[in-house]
């Protein structure tokens, strides 16, 4: 089926009716019209479009996490090319996919019968001031792809912890990883933004320049136009101690609660993550990992900050060495065709810290446990206003995550142990991290956007996309929509 026949039958068979939408053709488009909107697209579009039947389409049409059947994958290769390719989803009343690096685990990053617009082409990494530090970076570039861009200047941003992980879907809704405590979130180094909005404009954002889009972009995912290009505000690094320090499972309730009582006081330089339960490492009887990166590369300050860690049990495996900033980024993982990973998060404040980690670690002793992951934060992150961002979780000590791998049969059995656990849980904890979010439910979105926050988000919705073209994510929907009680 062809883009244009696949969009009249969206439009005209009930899979997915939309309002025609303004549009870069020159206004709203009719089905009849579909296929000489192709025809412009074509003529319009310098990069390639991939259809059902094309050689590339299996591989296209699926993200890292999901699968999916989209009827055009559309892959840029200029601004000009992203306006055009809004221009014709918009006119032809398509749902709308933006695909940096794939691995949101909702699967925002294809779709079944719409359009997915893949930024893989718009990566480029450019040091465009070398006096601040300042570097120009694609929409479509990966974390290790700036990683290793950047290492031999001696520059590093804040970031996620996986090399094939977008830089765009990992900024625009918060940024947590191996530098957090010391430099922040990723989106707390962007500086300015280039944004394509759902009516083709090209726009700036910054503190001067549409400093509301601005706001919005850094925490408020990508609802409000597709970000073609960042400007972060790199820094000097070293090498960095990394690894991880490793404790048999009998021992996890009083490891993780040591660690967490050692990260609350531990120099910022040292940020940790501790796994467990993990099904490839034999569930419930899998050891404890903390995982450790001390951001500098003096060994006495380094041991100072670590070796409390070494002291919470007995030690089974120690890797903890001197290396590269761009190593410490791990490979993704692709999972087989028909595996799904279910995940879901939450934070956590400094009163309910050792309820919250006693609870998880009965958790991973149970039979068939998720798999669960526990991230410090604070540091940094927690010193910039509530209300600087639209990321809304400063105050947070800790950020959890379960996660659920498996064939969808099981998957399915494991959802009423789940529940069961996050009901214990739920007295305790509060909000939600939308990059680990493997659903996008109206609980999903409050929970990620209290009410003070998403209001603002409507507003800056309602100004830069008041159809909701960008409504494959976390979904804002425009003020408008939102007073109304009515469906865009």
């Amino acid at each position: 089926m062809s883009c244009a026949r696949s969009a009249q039958h969206a439009t005209t068979q009930g899979k997915r009716i939309v309002e025609p939408r303004s549009n870069l053709f020159g206004g709203p488009l009719a089905a009849t019209s579909m296929s000489s909107a192709l025809d412009t697209l074509r003529r319009d579009f310098g990069g390639d479009i991939i259809e059902p039947g094309a050689a590339e389409y299996a591989s296209a049409s699926r993200s890292v996490l999901a699968s999916g059947s989209p009827a055009c994958v559309l892959r840029p290769k200029s601004v000009g090319d992203v306006r055009a390719g809004v221009g014709f989803a918009a006119g032809a009343g398509l749902s709308l996919s933006v695909r940096g690096g794939g691995h949101g685990f909702a699967g925002f990053g294809t779709n079944d019968d719409g359009v997915v617009i893949d930024l893989g082409e718009l990566a480029n990494v450019e040091i465009i001031d070398n006096e601040r530090h300042l570097v120009r970076i694609g929409g479509g570039a990966t974390w290790g792809q700036v990683a290793d861009a950047l290492a031999p200047h001696g520059l590093a941003i804040s970031s996620g912890d996986t090399r094939s992980v977008g830089v765009g879907g990992l900024t625009l809704t918060g940024g947590i990883g191996w530098k957090v405590r010391k430099y922040g979130l990723a989106l707390d180094s962007v500086v300015a933004a280039e944004v394509v909005t759902a009516g083709g404009q090209v726009v700036r954002a910054s503190e001067e320049e549409n400093p509301e889009l601005f706001w919005a972009i850094r925490g408020g995912g990508g609802n409000f136009g597709i970000v073609t290009a960042f400007e972060f505000a790199a820094h000097p690094t070293t090498d960095v101690f990394y690894g991880k320090i490793v404790f048999p499972a009998s021992q996890a309730a009083g490891v993780l609660q040591g660690w967490a009582d050692h990260l609350r006081t531990a120099p910022e330089e040292l940020t940790s993550i501790a796994n467990f339960a993990n099904p490839f490492a034999g569930g419930p009887e899998a050891p404890v990992e903390i995982h450790v990166v001390f951001d500098g590369d003096d060994p006495g300050l380094a041991a100072r900050a670590i070796d409390p860690i070494r002291r919470l049990g007995t030690v089974i495996d120690d890797d903890v060495a001197l290396k590269p900033y761009a190593d410490t980024l791990v490979d993704g993982v692709t999972p087989p065709p028909g595996i799904r990973l279910v995940a879901r998060s939450a934070f956590v404040d400094k009163e309910s810290v050792s309820e919250v980690l006693r609870i998880l670690a009965e958790a991973g002793a149970s039979e068939q446990p998720p798999f669960i992951a526990v991230r410090s934060v604070g540091g940094a992150l927690s010193r910039v206003p509530g209300d600087a961002t639209a990321y809304a979780h400063r105050q947070a000590e800790l950020m959890f995550v379960t996660t659920t791998v498996g064939p969808a049969p099981v998957v399915e059995a494991a959802r009423p142990a789940l529940e069961a656990i996050w009901r214990r849980l739920a007295p305790h904890v509060s909000g939600a991290y939308a990059n680990f979010l493997a659903s996008a439910t109206e609980e999903d979105v409050a929970a990620i956007y209290p009410t003070e926050t998403y209001e603002r988000l409507a507003e800056v919705k309602r100004q830069y996309d008041p159809g909701n073209l960008f409504a494959s994510n976390h979904n804002v929907r425009p003020r408008q929509a939102v007073r109304t009680g009515e469906a865009v």
